[in-house]
């Protein structure tokens, strides 16, 4: 009895988490033949149907989407919460981490994962970013570079759907796009002045994953074309966004080769000594409290960036007591973010006969400009820029009777306005780090994340760069008051953690190879933000899942060498 129980908790493939990287583990492993068991330790939330909220009208909400003080709950239970997207909220005993520095830590445990909460913003990585950290000699070099990457970026673009431009720029290679969000009056202003005024300086459509042209493999997807609502982290019954929900899970599923098993919280990754590699993974059901071990000839770590480093670091064995391939003591190290600190307002007195008609889910994109071509500033690496112009009705909600009803019924214009948000590359330092706690564990007897990361002098003179730079620019185009700050937001607030399990060449300085094996355990892969060397001013999502896709085919050529 116990073998067969055993032989019915045995897999080809095992793949910690659903997410955007998740989902294409499972996609590539299930499409390639392998039976395939994915592990999320959070609910159920099924396509469309778990959407509870999706295309409400503001009237549809008891408070217009605010949340009463006294049903805030859960992790970031502040003023940020609302209505329309509590359903995903963490609550608050499910996974405390210590911050020994201030970190914030927001987390998708859900199926599908963040991939249905993401900016949706996809940007390819080029020569500039794999290359940065050999440049300037800060963390270690990459393993690979553009070449390696530029088939596997097109395979997933075309699978996932993205809308954009095609802008010729060296620092941003093009990718394979459908028509991007137009810009509105002010903000091709903005560009064209940019242009005249800087030369190397380009703000352009900001890169999507969003559908405005639905092709043959979208449409089999059961996807269409984005509706423009802007009401995309509710969940889109459209599929016009990508999320692993709408688009990798249920492919993966139509193959007949997946497991998804929902509320399974991982503990570790069972390693056997005499075989000399990784069997299985051990999960903590969150209903019943019970431990359950699976079993499986090659491992995906797809867990979002922190909890893939504590899976590993609680994976402890003889032959690896400090963390499953820890051998270089580096696991948990050099952990990033990006900076998003800087942020900035101004308006502009022009187009007054002109308004925006419509929703754009999306944003405008400055490219990272300083220290691309040469090191220019007392900082290394550089920062992107968001942007997103836009005109607002001068309402009065404080009116009453025939005088609001006027309002609202001729409503006036104010100015144009131009926001910016600053995306910068915090440059990995080993004293970032997170760890396990040695004394505190969570409900599941888990011990506790412990986060201790901080800005250093480069991010904050970074940070006083855009604010000087970004003032510059409204300044010179005409824009009037001008307000750019630096919120102070601490790290983690971008939402885009990234290493501690880094990829290069030396097992001695990093815990994965080209292909996002474990130097020491090579059937074990590591493809989220955990395998990330450096951190590039760009969104990382795209690289994610195309570092995943690339690893998975890898993982299967193997597997038929009898390799793994």
């Amino acid at each position: 009895m116990l073998q067969d129980s055993k032989e019915k908790r045995t897999y080809d493939a095992i793949v910690i988490g659903s997410g955007a990287s998740g989902g294409w583990a499972a996609k590539e492993l299930c499409e390639k033949g392998l039976k395939t068991l994915v592990l999320e330790r959070g609910r159920m939330v099924r396509h469309v149907e778990d959407y509870p909220t999706a295309s409400k009208a503001p009237w549809e909400f008891e408070f217009r989407g605010n949340v009463p003080i006294e049903k805030r709950s859960g992790v970031g239970g502040a003023n940020w919460q609302r209505e329309e997207t509590m359903h995903w909220t963490l609550a608050q005993d499910e996974q405390p981490y210590i911050e020994e520095k201030p970190f914030r830590w927001f987390r998708g445990y859900h199926v599908g994962g963040k991939s249905l909460l993401w900016a949706r913003g996809t940007q390819r990585w080029s020569d500039f970013d794999f290359e940065g950290p050999d440049r300037d000699g800060y963390a270690v070099d990459w393993p690979i570079r553009y070449k390696d990457m530029e088939p596997w970026y097109s395979y997933v673009e075309q699978f996932v759907g993205f809308c954009g431009n095609r802008d010729g720029l060296a620092e941003l290679p093009d990718q394979m796009v459908q028509p991007g969000f137009e810009l509105s009056c002010i903000e091709k202003h903005y560009s064209a002045q940019l242009k005249e005024l800087y030369g190397d300086r380009h703000l352009i459509q900001g890169r999507m994953a969003h559908l405005t042209d639905p092709q043959e493999i979208h449409r089999q997807q059961g996807r269409s074309r984005c509706m423009n609502q802007a009401m995309c982290n509710r969940g889109c019954i459209y599929g016009g966004y990508f999320s692993a929900n709408a688009s990798t899970l249920p492919w993966a599923e139509k193959t007949g080769n997946l497991t998804l098993r929902p509320d399974s919280v991982v503990e570790s990754v069972i390693y056997d000594e005499e075989k000399g590699k990784a069997t299985g993974v051990r999960i903590i059901d969150r209903h019943t409290g019970e431990a359950i071990e699976f079993y499986a000839k090659v491992i995906f770590l797809n867990a979002s960036t922190l909890n893939s480093n504590a899976i590993l670091l609680n994976s402890k064995s003889s032959r690896f007591p400090n963390g499953l391939g820890n051998d270089s003591g580096l696991m948990g190290k050099f952990i990033t973010c990006h900076n998003y600190r800087g942020s900035g307002n101004a308006t502009f007195e022009g187009f007054a006969d002109k308004f925006n008609e419509g929703r754009n889910p999306g944003h405008a994109y400055v490219p990272r400009f300083r220290n691309v071509f040469l090191q220019e500033t007392d900082f290394l690496r550089g920062y992107a820029i968001g942007m997103s112009g836009g005109r607002q009705l001068d309402g009065n909600g404080e009116l009453i009777g025939d005088a609001l009803r006027d309002n609202l019924l001729n409503p006036k214009y104010g100015l144009w306005s131009m926001a910016a948000w600053m995306q910068g590359e915090m440059v990995p330092d080993e004293s970032n780090h997170m760890r396990l706690s040695e004394d505190e564990k969570d409900k599941y007897g888990i011990p506790k994340v412990i986060m201790s990361v901080e800005w250093k002098d480069n991010d904050n003179k970074m940070t006083a760069d855009f604010i000087q730079q970004q003032s510059e620019m409204y300044e010179r185009m005409g824009f009037k008051n001008i307000n750019v700050i630096d919120r102070g937001s601490p790290p983690g607030s971008d939402i885009h953690e990234m290493g501690g399990v880094r990829m290069g060449n030396d097992p001695k300085t990093s815990l994965l190879n080209k292909y996002n094996q474990l130097h020491h355990c090579k059937n074990v892969f590591v493809t989220d933000g955990a395998c990330m060397t450096s951190g590039s001013t760009q969104n990382p999502t795209l690289t994610f899942m195309t570092l995943t896709a690339r690893a998975a085919n890898h993982a299967v050529e193997e597997l038929k060498k009898m390799n793994l």
